[in-house]
């Protein structure tokens, strides 16, 4: 599989692809974990789960400067129409799918809250499953730990990206039983360590996966991109 990704911290991801770059959830200026900021950020496609601000922040900074085509539920795409002029946009709702040019994205169900920084209705919070050449990526975003994710596991997924920071998402314990039911090849954490009330001990992390699990855990730096060679290995 060609191309990078690339963890900013919190729930912030890009994917470097060969047919543009994809960013997931915005979070650049205003997380303490993020080594760059919004202004150094390229996108062709911005991805959003759910509507609270630690994942929206620098959406439509980002989206005017670029061009990016938004892509997330109808109700935040249509916010971002009205608010800030930002008609680009793929307007999704939970369990559907689009193919777009690096490949298809489904917009799945996530258990957590969500409002726009207004406080506007947000719709329903996502995870996305990303379908690139052959291989499957789940973005969690978001969530609580639900039963449902044993579905997910059947479409054998490569890469799980799930939130351990608790408090606000599940925390490690919920998410081993996560990868139990997901059965990812490879998993790697988010949404932890960003402020003292989601600290985590990854390390920790990473070894009970690796004890409790058949996944390969995978820990990344903030802002340093990961060849998807170094993740699956080589075809």
């Amino acid at each position: 599989m060609q191309g990078s990704l690339t963890w900013y911290g919190h729930g912030t991801w890009s994917l470097d692809l060969p047919e543009g770059k994809v960013v997931l959830d915005p979070f650049f200026d205003a997380n303490p974990s993020c080594p760059v900021k919004a202004d150094d950020v390229e996108a062709d496609w911005i991805l959003i789960s759910h509507g609270h601000e630690d994942h929206t922040a620098d959406v439509a900074r980002i989206a005017r400067r670029t061009g990016a085509t938004i892509v997330s539920n109808w109700e935040i795409c249509q916010w971002y129409g009205k608010h800030h002029g930002l008609d680009a946009a793929v307007a999704m709702n939970t369990g559907g799918a689009v193919s777009l040019p690096f490949g298809r994205v489904k917009y799945v169900y996530a258990v957590h809250s969500s409002s726009m920084p207004d406080g506007s209705y947000a719709g329903n919070p996502g995870g996305f499953i990303l379908t690139i050449e052959d291989r499957l990526i789940y973005f969690a975003c978001d969530t609580a730990f639900f039963s449902d994710m044993e579905l997910y596991g059947r479409l054998k997924i490569d890469l799980a990206v799930l939130p351990i920071g608790d408090l606000y998402t599940m925390g490690p314990e919920d998410s081993i039983l996560a990868i139990l039911e997901l059965t990812p090849k490879h998993v790697a954490p988010a949404h932890f360590d960003t402020w003292p009330p989601i600290e985590q001990d990854a390390e920790k992390w990473a070894r009970d996966v690796r004890e409790k699990t058949a996944a390969k855990p995978h820990l990344f730096v903030p802002g340093r991109a990961v060849p998807f060679d170094d993740i699956f290995g080589k075809a």
